[in-house]
């Protein structure tokens, strides 16, 4: 039996005559959607598979669905006769265009078989003379099927041979997506040997040497390294480099991806003539002192090496100057050459080097793509991919990033060996905390590490844009927007729209087994941005940092502002949280009380003119059904019946001003005011939410216990979702805390960020109280006719909204801990703001 190794993402073009089973070949071995039939395409377009002057356009459409497959990174098979050579230079350049490798399976039977097999089918009235046609092209095209540019060809004569031969679909050599790490990403070498040992110790690897003393390998317990590139020229001991590269790779401790002067240094080795510059003469000259053996194991090593690797599942791609997304997986000659060398523009600089086109400030694809080639003083993040080349052998660093965690790791360089073209530049040249309208405005996808890209949309960043740029604190000051919270799904209990039962089902159904039911502060979401001391050089701006709202907008003028932040600053300080976080400054999330502290133009002409509205109409008019009942005026129950409703409106609105009430009290600047913290988002090059909820709440409660008077507790319970009278017990405190007035409580994952098998867990649910909802939904939410109507709430839209946000949020915290450009954070946090453009009931 005959196997064809089949690349599985590649285009398969099937060639033979009419009658030689291309069809039943393709319906036996490829999905049917995979396969393109030119008879199916003159049918689509002309109502009959044999109409031959429908042949152009049926080709027209066939070559446009497999070019939309092609893109998409699907096998695609072409069903078509193929022996003409311009039918066939048309598909190559297609898979060329996109990529992939073009094969080529060719069924030759004898043309008896496929006169018979014609003569079989009514549908076929074309005569001998055809096949006859379609063979001999056939047969002048089969030698210069490779030369026209067919990966491989594979040619079936025998009937019995086609019938038997199986197909096995091969991964590319690129295609590492089964192997997720965790691994070591290093940058370019260039020679430069004792860095790269002295690196490979700090990041835990054993160096292990030869009898005379040569490193010849590294080993670290579960991890392996990846190298982008460039080990060799410039540098003192190439030859070393690439002996202990070369040990690594074989014994399967590493990877590696040739960089632009591996590449030129083999066609040195294979006697090419060359020019060596770029310190390409220096590596020969220490390679003329190493053995013909050892040269020789260096051009195959070389020679051997792929253009990129994508590792974990796709979340990875590693290669030596970067790669646009459309060509992540992909084989061809250009996605080579892009790996090897990048993109131009055309233009040479002041230096005479070849400008580079820009392509990571355009990428948004989904790995993260870590590279090399062009060096940089410093390690830069930009939308989703990294530069490790930080020019040790120009007497900077070598560098490596440490997957999946992304902490960087690097060993200065002994010394300069080799003098720069030019000085190293940051690969944008633009200024870490500069801003460009470009960054947020019309349409953006956002990678996220936690639940993948997110898309604004143009007209949502539109409407944030107008907030930003007219309300919002300086962006330097505004790292992060909290997300809005989901409620709980509708309670079927008689009265009540939330309960804490559904809260507990949603997560126990997500596979959580503990919960922290957290007090709902009758307050306003605020953050704080708070200094240790100064953080204008940390943050670019003079001052102890910021209080705002989830919108982004100052609670109070400066001067009130940083009265508070001296009196949180100096709680914060004698709680010991500076010195136990090893941090200059924090990021809070917190309440601010009481409501009426932001809110008092809202309760003042919304909730107190409903409020006393209320109170001025619906006294008379109950008064005077009152009088016309006493009288005897009217009979029936028509006044009986409207007189009632008109008393349950009044008490229902004497609930709403208590209600509101309950939520205002007298401050005096800051007399008055409390800040209820309850989780610490980030300090420097730290983000904490992975520590549990417990942990937060304890640092919370030192705070407290230093300065109740400003610090106000969050009272939680825990519950063990397993365990019903821990429900039963949580429960029970809800009800306390909503039958004394109180707004209700939120319901998080006691673990704080949370997974399941369906993705990122709701960061909390809010459970709100009866009366709470009057405020939310109008004093008379709870009549009958208005409580059934609102039962039916849709909640799916908030629950996605929340969980975008949410991940917006961790991704400009992860961000701000890493230490990437302000434009790169503030990314995210405009992606909140636009998000909260939605249309979706605000009162949800």
């Amino acid at each position: 039996m005959t196997t064809i190794d089949v690349p599985a993402l590649s285009l398969v073009v099937l060639v033979g005559a009419s009658g030689s089973g291309k069809s039943t070949f393709a319906r036996r071995h490829f999905l049917g959607t995979e396969v393109i039939s030119s008879d199916f395409c003159r049918g689509l377009v002309a109502d009959d598979e044999n109409e031959q002057a429908a042949t152009k356009d049926a080709f027209d459409v066939l070559h446009y669905i497999a070019g939309k497959r092609l893109a998409a990174g699907r096998l695609t098979v072409i069903d078509a006769t193929n022996v003409q050579p311009e039918a066939r230079k048309q598909l190559v350049a297609l898979a060329r265009e996109h990529d992939v490798l073009p094969v080529a399976i060719v069924l030759d039977p004898p043309e008896r078989v496929c006169l018979d097999r014609n003569e079989a089918r009514p549908d076929r009235s074309f005569g001998a003379h055809v096949v006859a046609r379609q063979r001999q092209q056939l047969r002048r095209g089969l030698r210069s099927l490779k030369r026209e540019g067919f990966r491989n060809v594979h040619v079936l004569s025998a009937v019995e041979e086609i019938d038997a031969v199986s197909i096995e679909r091969t991964k590319l050599f690129n295609d590492l997506t089964d192997q997720t790490g965790p691994f070591d990403i290093i940058g370019d070498i260039h020679g430069c040997r004792v860095e790269l040992e002295t690196l490979l110790e700090l990041l835990d690897y054993k160096v292990i040497r030869s009898a005379d003393g040569q490193a010849v390998d590294a080993v670290a317990e579960g991890r392996r390294a990846i190298f982008v590139g460039d080990l060799v020229d410039r540098g003192p001991d190439s030859p070393g480099v690439l002996r202990l590269v070369m040990g690594m790779v074989a014994s399967g401790n590493a990877f590696c991806v040739p960089g632009n002067h591996e590449a030129k240094l083999l066609r040195a080795l294979r006697g090419k003539d060359v020019r060596q510059t770029h310190g390409l003469a220096e590596t020969m000259e220490q390679l003329a002192a190493e053995t013909p053996e050892f040269r020789a194991q260096v051009a195959d090593f070389i020679d051997g090496l792929i253009s990129h690797y994508v590792f974990d599942g796709g979340k990875l791609v590693v290669s030596h100057a970067g790669l646009v997304e459309r060509m992540h997986g992909r084989a061809s000659g250009r996605v080579r050459a892009f790996c090897l060398y990048g993109e131009t523009t055309g233009e040479t600089d002041e230096f005479g080097l070849p400008v580079r086109y820009p392509w990571a400030d355009d990428y948004r694809g989904r790995a993260m793509v870590v590279y090399g080639h062009t060096p940089t003083p410093v390690p830069e993040w930009i939308n989703n991919t990294i530069c490790l080349d930080t020019g040790c052998v120009f007497g900077g660093a070598l560098t490596a990033l440490r997957y999946p965690s992304k902490e960087l790791v690097s060993t200065p360089a002994r010394e300069q060996y080799y003098e720069p073209a030019k000085p190293l530049t940051t690969s944008t040249g633009r200024a870490p905390d500069v801003l460009d309208i470009g960054d947020v405005s019309g349409r953006r996808v956002i990678e996220t590490a936690h639940h993948g890209r997110l898309s604004v949309q143009a007209e949502n960043a539109a409407a944030a844009l107008e907030v930003m740029s007219r309300f919002a604190i300086d962006p330097r000051l505004l790292p992060y927007l909290p997300p809005t919270m989901s409620p709980v799904a509708t309670s079927p209990i008689p009265g009540l729209l939330e309960h804490p039962a559904q809260a507990f089902d949603a997560y126990a159904g997500m596979g959580v087994a503990e919960v922290v039911c957290e007090e709902k502060h009758m307050g306003s979401r605020a953050v704080v941005l708070l200094g240790r001391d100064d953080l204008a050089e940390r943050f670019g701006l003079p001052g102890l940092g910021a209080l705002y709202t989830r919108t982004g907008r100052s609670f109070f003028d400066v001067a009130t502002t940083s009265s508070f932040l001296a009196s949180l600053r100096e709680v914060v300080a004698k709680a010991g949280l500076f010195d136990d976080l090893d941090t200059s400054w924090l990021l809070l999330d917190a309440e601010l009380l009481p409501w009426s502290a932001k809110a008092g133009d809202l309760l003042r002409n919304q909730y107190a003119a409903v409020g006393a509205a209320a109170r001025t109409s619906l006294p008379p008019a109950i008064a005077a059904l009152e009088a016309v009942a006493a009288r005897g005026l009217a009979e029936g129950d028509a006044v009986a019946g409207l007189l009632g409703r008109l008393r349950a409106r009044a008490a229902n609105a004497d609930r709403f001003t208590e209600a509101y009430r309950r939520y205002c009290w007298p401050t005096d600047g800051l007399d008055g005011v409390r800040f209820a913290p309850f989780q610490v988002l980030a300090s420097e090059g730290t983000t904490y939410h992975d520590r549990p909820h417990a942990w937060h709440l304890e640092l919370a409660d030192r705070l407290v216990a230093v300065e109740p008077s400003l610090i106000a507790p969050t009272r939680r319970v825990y519950v063990d979702l397993a365990d019903e009278s821990s429900r039963a017990a949580a429960t029970a405190w809800w009800e306390e805390l909503t039958g004394a007035g109180g707004e209700g409580m939120v319901v998080k994952p006691a673990g704080n960020l949370t997974r399941t098998g369906k993705g990122l867990a709701q960061p909390g649910l809010k459970v709100r109280g009866q009366e709470y909802l009057r405020l939310i939904y109008g004093p008379d939410y709870t009549e009958p006719a208005n409580f059934d109507r609102l039962r039916n709430r849709n909640l799916g839209h908030k629950r996605s909204l929340a969980l975008r946000e949410y991940a917006l949020g961790l991704e400009a915290l992860e961000r701000l801990a890493r230490g990437e450009p302000l434009w790169r954070i503030h990314e995210c946090v405009f992606a909140v703001l636009a998000l909260e453009s939605d249309p979706i009931d605000p009162r949800l």
